[in-house]
């Protein structure tokens, strides 16, 4: 049986809040298998982007292991870690965080500046998937001329610029109206299949979740059974 692309053990986290030590989440143990798209559900509070961002190495587990591709990134030094996230992770948010003085395509070229390309080469590349995305006649827009679900679609070509393994997707179309939210589930979809990207997304929206092959459920730092 091959091993799982993600592979989540014991893993717990705890944040200090005005001196008191707060569980959030409490011995995780989740799989995630080549080409899976995941989404994750549960209520505000339920640690949900905590373990997006502990599994994107945004964050730091208090126990357990964290094992991604093959490499075991709670055994990484900061540094590593920071190399680690720049060549292997795409990041999609719920509010783009787009650089609104960078037109679409600089928004998109921005993760491949440390990535020692040349000028040309990062433009062809950026140009590349906002085409991807369909916004080939919006290259020289800015955020502030763009719609949302553009906006959106620009952070999903910029999540895919450098090729990731992994693109981890917090709230993505939780401040779209729905057929804006529905052009970009479908494009996650698509990439997804197409590109064979290992997606995990968090959501409240069980329409948004219906998408993804896998659903999981977080409550109170606990996750449930798989199904």
């Amino acid at each position: 049986m091959a091993e799982p692309f993600v592979k989540i053990r014991n893993l717990s986290k705890s944040y200090w809040r005005g001196g008191r030590q707060v569980p959030v989440l409490a011995g995780i143990d989740i799989d995630v298998a080549e080409g899976e798209f995941l989404a994750l559900m549960g209520p505000s509070g339920s640690g949900k982007s905590t373990l997006l961002n502990l599994m994107a190495g945004i964050d730091n587990a208090d126990t357990g292991t964290i094992e991604i591709g093959g490499v075991e990134i709670t055994s990484l030094t900061e540094a590593e870690l920071t190399a680690w996230r720049s060549d292997n992770v795409g990041f999609i948010f719920q509010f783009y965080n787009l650089v609104p003085v960078l037109t679409a395509l600089e928004n998109v070229e921005l993760p491949l500046v440390l990535q020692g390309l040349s000028r040309k080469e990062r433009k062809e590349r950026a140009a590349f998937f906002l085409g991807l995305v369909n916004l080939s006649e919006r290259t020289d827009h800015y955020p502030g001329q763009l719609s949302g679900g553009e906006q959106q679609r620009v952070a999903i070509a910029r999540a895919m610029v450098t090729d990731p393994l992994l693109l981890v997707a917090d709230e993505p179309t939780g401040d779209l109206d729905r057929r804006s939210a529905e052009e970009v589930l479908e494009l996650m979809e698509k990439l997804n299949r197409e590109f064979k990207k290992v997606i995990v997304m968090v959501t409240h929206d069980p329409k948004s979740a219906e998408r993804a092959h896998v659903i999981r459920h977080l409550e109170k730092g606990y996750l449930n059974a798989a199904p």
